[in-house]
């Protein structure tokens, strides 16, 4: 629960320039212009019951549950019912939320509302943490006058995340606004009206749309809920739960893991104002459940021998790195800062190195490079939403970086606010805002080798190898800025879209530049416009790079050597034993390279929490706890540093993979604490870690605080069944939270604020009560600590563009890595629920080049993949770029498919079956 205030202290920190004076029951508030009248009392602490309005979607109009009484002036003693969500704020309103008319208005719309709604409270998923319990208590609604047969509906199969019941909904809008409106998805509908309008697909079926699961609190009762929970269910009260951050991809939205009885049971969003803010993509919300999973390491094994108990594998890592002639670590861009640097620590820098492919190690540092020499802003994602010009080059962000893809889809709607604004139309009334505009939107580009999910909004796409994409940027760069070098023989298409979107991003007042790291060239073109927009700007301009996992920039700010030279000194001899640090290395190299480290006489010692390959080929494999299980910082594809803490103590011989480490060290520090602030001062680019969190010994009132609410039960049973006395209470060292219920409730700091409730608000919603303003910044500041911030404009150093790629012999393709959301990433995707959405393995074809090569959907070919021949089925890929063959990037069970350029080739019919 935030800090309690009173109303007039409240009111007194609304006051702000442009702010209008209202008087509400008689108390007069300064509060913001523009504001509706709803969201100005959320924010003054008021509760008004709402169901319809969201703070990220708008109002509608649709629930009338917050109405109140306007009254004229002074004399006006009777007044008029109004709805807040529907009323702008005006000097000098006088309204009344506490009125006898009000409040009867508003109990009997909840009474309609809930004729039809099940009496399920007890057995309904949503229940302890239902909006409509809360808007149903505050409304006063405790007594039912419907006696007749309440309307049933038929519930569908909405695929492995989202749970349906429809019998619970109250028509509020919330889900088809959100779906369509928001993150643009189109195969959910409402159908029929009255009392049997439905929410739902035209027939049974998947969600097609990547975002699906913000449903689940989107929904203010339980028509949508978690499928993953449900197979593992506890009430929401009885969750242990932690502040976190999401580790399956670049982005680092801010999530809440929950435990109960040992296990990771949900995730849910965690509410952060610059980065994911009210909502997560599925894979981060879905993509929890490998902490749970089956192929978890959870003993200490030797090969070829029995499992360890925990002390006998620390003996043994000990006596190992003591015979080690010469030890060297290989780190990882999904283990902590920590974790990393206690392995470089633990071998020396010189030894350490970073368990990514050359090219990607290469482009990383090509990265930092840039960002420190180029006047480049790291967009956060609440920047990327207020762009008025995009390019994305190169990329899909949807299946990479799925958060800054529904920020885009945003981003294009600045057009229409626009118009808005020209008009006087409040950007809070949705549907006029939308009605105003019509197809009305600001410019987005894609240009990609392959379709996106962004297609269906943008102004111009263009398809073409790598290679021509970095030629197109490099001509915009020329168009911005002249001095840039100009591209000759550029593709007359290829030039009339750059010359749109020239003059686009030209004239934009917050243009984003969105790429990745996989090609140099498109890297180097993308810097390139970015030099150029901030040379006309005269400020820094924002880009977001689309980076591969959680902790690539951390990883890269460490300064490790490359993973290709560790092969060279294991396979030369002068290193002997290889720790390897939450890393599948099967991924990340050919699969004859990464066997060299498996050699007879070689010691190579794993750290992981999975099973992987590399695991299970090790001398010795150690036991580590998940993101859930442990402390640590990531660094965000933002630049942004920030901390996970452990939503429950690692059971058994499981232990963090910094304490395998520093354990193992001649003087073992005995906190992350001390881990991190030895970090810091090893490395100049990570001065700023001490400061992503309060340490350990932070306290409020002396006291920690609690991971578990005070409403959680059955404590004292949950182990009866082992043994009948209650055990004590783990102690976390490592963090101001407590593994219990016991502790402070109020004034806790964002980035240890383990899950939001407040005195009325159990739902979700109750975050707006931690929120400076309602959609805006928490209380305190949103957590983390940005660690890179653009130098300001420098002379521009051009770069020459590169030449036209050459022409492939006929019967010849380039294969190019096709990411997929559900699949690619390699923790998901021991997630069941993403494994069930996760393609096939396929051959992507153009149906051009599937035409010439006489291949039809469905036809083996043979393919070559780092060394290895796999047998794949031909897909017909409309939209492909000709004289190019996709394959789904990491997918399980396919090999890594490879640095640089790879070519396939059909010999005559030789490699194709059927």
């Amino acid at each position: 629960m935030p800090e309690q205030t009173t109303a007039k202290s409240q009111a007194q920190a609304q006051t702000q320039e442009g702010g209008v004076r209202v008087q509400i029951d008689g108390q007069e508030y300064t509060v913001k212009s523009g504001d509706n009248l709803l969201k100005a009392c959320l924010e003054l602490g008021l509760n008004l019951p709402y169901f319809c309005w969201h703070p990220a979607l708008g109002s509608v109009g649709a629930c009338r549950q917050c109405a109140v009484i306007q009254y004229q002036n002074a004399e006006d003693t009777r007044g008029r019912i109004v709805m807040g969500c529907m009323t702008p704020v005006t000097e000098g309103m006088r309204v009344s939320l506490k009125s006898p008319e009000a409040v009867d208005f508003r109990g009997e719309i909840i009474e309609l509302l809930m004729t039809n709604h099940p009496h399920d409270c007890p057995v309904c998923e949503e229940g302890g943490e239902c909006h409509l319990q809360d808007m149903t208590e505050m409304s006063g609604h405790t007594f039912r006058r419907f006696r007749g047969h309440k309307r049933t509906h038929r519930n569908q199969d909405l695929g492995p995340f989202i749970n349906h019941e429809m019998n619970r909904c109250i028509a509020c809008y919330r889900c088809v606004r959100y779906y369509q409106d928001y993150a643009g998805g189109d195969d959910l509908q409402v159908f029929a009206s009255h009392n049997h309008v439905y929410f739902g697909r035209h027939e049974d079926g998947t969600l097609e749309n990547e975002f699906s699961g913000n449903l689940v609190e989107v929904c203010p009762t339980g028509v949508f809920t978690d499928k993953t929970f449900s197979a593992h269910y506890a009430r929401k009260w009885d969750l242990q739960s932690a502040p976190s951050v999401c580790v399956h991809c670049a982005v680092g939205c801010n999530t809440s893991p929950g435990e109960r009885y040992g296990s990771l049971r949900r995730i849910v969003n965690r509410y952060h104002g610059q980065v994911n803010g009210y909502f997560l993509c599925d894979r981060g919300r879905f993509g929890y459940d490998f902490v749970n999973s089956a192929k978890r390491l959870r003993r200490a094994t030797v090969r070829s021998q029995p499992p360890l108990d925990g002390q006998g594998a620390r003996n043994l890592f000990g006596r190992m790195l003591t015979k080690a002639r010469k030890a060297i670590g290989i780190g990882s861009p999904r283990a902590s800062l920590e974790a990393n640097f206690a392995l470089r620590d633990l071998v020396g820098a010189e030894n350490f190195y970073a368990g990514v492919s050359a090219t990607e190690h290469a482009q990383m540092r090509s990265l930092l490079e840039i960002l420190r020499g180029k006047p480049l802003r790291l967009a956060s994602i609440h920047n990327a939403e207020q762009a008025d010009a995009v390019l994305v080059l190169g990329e899909d962000p949807t299946q990479t970086a799925p958060r800054l893809a529904l920020a885009l889809r945003q981003a294009v709607r600045g057009r229409a606010l626009e118009i808005a604004d020209q008009l006087r139309i409040p950007r809070w009334q949705d549907a006029a805002v939308r009605n105003a505009a019509q197809q009305e939107r600001s410019p987005l580009f894609v240009a990609s080798p392959a379709p996106t999910r962004l297609d269906d909004i943008a102004l111009k796409t263009l398809r073409a190898a790598p290679g021509e994409l970095a030629r197109f940027a490099f001509a915009v760069a020329h168009g911005i800025d002249a001095a840039a070098p100009a591209v000759q023989g550029l593709d007359d298409s290829m030039r009339a879209v750059a010359e749109v979107a020239t003059e686009a991003l030209a004239g934009a007042k917050r243009p984003l530049i969105v790429f990745g790291i996989a090609s140099p060239a498109l890297l180097q073109a993308a810097a390139q416009i970015a030099q150029a927009l901030a040379t006309r700007l005269g400020a820094a301009t924002d880009v977001h790079v689309m980076l591969p996992e959680c902790n690539s920039l951390g990883l890269a700010l460490l300064e490790a050597h490359p993973l290709e030279q560790a092969f060279a000194a294991v396979s030369s001899g002068a290193a002997d034993t290889v720790v390897i640090l939450e890393n599948d290395l099967y991924r990340r190299a050919a699969r004859s390279a990464v066997e060299g480290l498996f050699a007879e006489g070689l010691q190579t010692i794993v750290i992981d929490h999975l099973q992987t390959e590399t695991a299970r080929r090790a001398s010795l494999a150690l036991p580590a706890a998940s993101f859930a299980e442990s402390e640590g910082t990531l660094v965000s594809s933002e630049g942004r540093a920030q901390c996970h803490f452990a939503a429950f103590p690692p059971a058994g011989d499981v232990r963090e993979s910094w304490r395998w480490l520093d354990d193992a060290r001649e003087n073992p520090r005995q906190h992350i604490d001390a881990l991190t602030a030895a970090c810091a001062e090893a490395i100049p680019a990570l001065q700023e870690v001490v400061r992503v969190a309060p340490g350990a010994g932070f306290r409020i009132l002396g006291q920690k605080i609690p991971r578990q609410t005070h409403r959680y039960s059955g404590r004292t049973a949950m182990l009866a069944n082992v043994r009948i006395h209650e055990p004590k209470q783990t102690v976390d060292q490592e963090s101001a939270l407590a593994f219990s219920m016991e502790g402070i409730q109020n004034g806790r700091p964002p980035a240890l604020n383990p899950y939001v409730w407040a005195p009325g608000w159990n739902s979700n919603q109750a975050v707006g009560k931690f929120q400076a303003a309602i959609g805006g910044a928490l209380r305190g500041g949103d957590p983390g600590v940005r660690l890179l911030e653009p130098q300001g404009p420098r002379n521009p150093e051009w770069h020459a563009p590169p030449a036209t790629e050459k022409a492939l012999p006929a019967g010849t393709l380039r294969l190019i890595p096709l990411p997929h959301i559900f699949g690619s990433e390699e923790l998901s995707a021991f997630a069941d629920a993403i494994a069930q959405r996760a393609p096939a393995p396929y051959l992507a074809l153009c149906p051009e080049d599937a035409e010439k090569l006489r291949l039809k959907a469905g036809d083996i070919v043979a393919v070559p993949l780092s060394g290895e021949t796999r047998q794949l089925p031909v897909s017909i890929l409309p939209g492909l770029a000709a004289g190019l063959a996709g394959i789904p990037a990491g997918l399980p069970g396919l090999p890594w498919i490879g640095d640089g350029e790879q070519i396939w080739e059909v010999r005559g019919g030789g490699n194709v079956g059927s």
